[in-house]
């Protein structure tokens, strides 16, 4: 197999919080939209979390048959959708054989609405009205296959389960099956749909999730009132192509994945290692693979999740591996506090805002940034997007589990 062969990026598809297609999410977001609201999918009155990040506006039918729908999970549904966007806006399906391209697709929890739904069943009515597709509609490497199954992609079909690294877990793994020759093209991303009940009140009694009522004071990155994470879901799809592929047919390239760094804090199941090590050494290697010289613009895409520890120990990564005095020179930004925590489709939306900053010149601000937490002393972009040519830009991805992961980005 050849070796270090260079990675482009030539489509991109969204279902988010701030719309479900590519256009309407990143306008939104440039503009400082809040796509956080009240839970409407159940019953909140008994939870002490009443605000999540919801898709609103997704249709299924628009890439799926019914009988499709029927038999896919939610979040499932979300990755088609975006997969199929940024396939189709790519066209690189029929250019190659179907046996080298792929599909790596990450989902922190996979399918829960199925999970809920089902063991609610159970319980109520006994195991005879348990659906027989529950188990094929709750495992998390469902949307990976089926995306498969769609364009009939015959290389490796695998999903990236690290929490909320998964979705950058996916584009990274799928960078290095390019760039050593395992693969031509790769359909890749995170999916995730988990605001259902056990969602929530599992996430509420670990005092992970903001309870608060207004959804301008909710997510709340870097800000000294933060108080947890909002939930959000949805599904973000990148086409990965081999460049020089992708230059001859004549497509469009919105960036070169230029670096990925992957650890493990080997430190607690749900708490970043007090000294940001991992976190750090994730974002060195990404620089390093992208030959970062350090006086380089830099736009970070942060995980910014807006719990107390995380922002505290992402700002300590940030210096240890750019440098203090470039640390401060960044531009830092969490779309969270627009998006929610989309779980494990976070760092793959998260991916797509830093290929858009390359393209458009343009980095989307941390919304209601109002009181700068002390700890958190860079520049994180408060209220308002800004025009900035940046040269690379990283995407920070943090997970349960320790799980590390950030991605590096350059224009071709």
């Amino acid at each position: 197999m050849s070796e270090n062969r260079r990675v482009v990026v030539t489509g991109l598809g969204v279902v988010s919080p701030l719309g479900s297609d590519m256009e309407t999410a990143w306008n939104r977001m440039v503009s400082g939209s809040c796509g956080i609201g009240p839970i409407t999918y159940f019953d909140t009155t008994n939870y002490k979390a009443k605000l999540a990040a919801q898709v609103r506006d997704f249709d299924p039918a628009k890439y799926m048959d019914r009988s499709e729908t029927l038999r896919s999970d939610l979040y499932a549904q979300y990755a088609i959708g975006a997969a199929v966007q940024a396939v189709e806006e790519s066209g690189v399906i029929g250019t190659l054989p179907p046996d080298r391209v792929g599909v790596y697709f990450g989902s922190g929890i996979g399918g829960l609405n199925t999970v809920s739904t089902e063991i609610g069943k159970l319980a109520a009515r006994g195991p005879h009205r348990v659906s027989a597709l529950c188990v094929p509609m709750m495992i998390p490497n469902m949307a990976a296959g089926m995306i498969a199954i769609r364009y009939n992609c015959q290389g490796a079909a695998l999903p990236a389960v690290t929490a909320c690294a998964s979705g950058s877990n996916a584009i990274g793994e799928a960078l290095r099956t390019i760039r050593h020759g395992y693969a031509d093209a790769m359909i890749t991303g995170g999916a995730e749909a988990s605001i259902v009940p056990v969602g929530i009140a599992g996430f509420v009694n670990m005092k992970a999730l903001s309870v608060a009522e207004d959804p301008n004071a909710a997510s709340l990155p870097f800000d000294k009132r933060r108080a947890g994470f909002v939930i959000g879901e949805g599904a973000a799809a990148l086409v990965l192509e081999e460049y020089e592929h992708a230059k001859a047919r004549g497509a469009k390239i919105y960036g070169e994945v230029c670096g990925y760094g992957s650890t493990c804090d080997a430190y607690h199941i749900t708490a970043p290692h007090p000294d940001a090590l991992g976190g750090a050494r994730a974002m060195e290697q990404a620089l390093a693979e992208a030959g970062y010289t350090g006086s380089e613009t830099v736009y970070i895409n942060a995980h910014g999740t807006g719990t107390p520890l995380n922002d505290i120990g992402e700002t300590k990564a940030i210096k240890k591996a750019l440098g203090e005095d470039a640390a401060v020179k960044a531009l830092i930004s969490s779309t969270k506090s627009m998006t929610g925590h989309m779980l494990g489709a976070a760092g793959a939306i998260e991916a797509i805002v830093c290929l858009k900053a390359l393209e458009t010149g343009i980095v989307p601000p941390t919304i209601n940034l109002l009181e700068p937490d002390p700890q958190c002393d860079l520049n994180y972009v408060p209220n308002q997007a800004v025009t900035a040519q940046v040269d690379l830009c990283l995407s920070n991805s943090l997970g349960f589990g320790g799980h590390n992961a950030s991605l590096a980005f350059r224009r071709v």
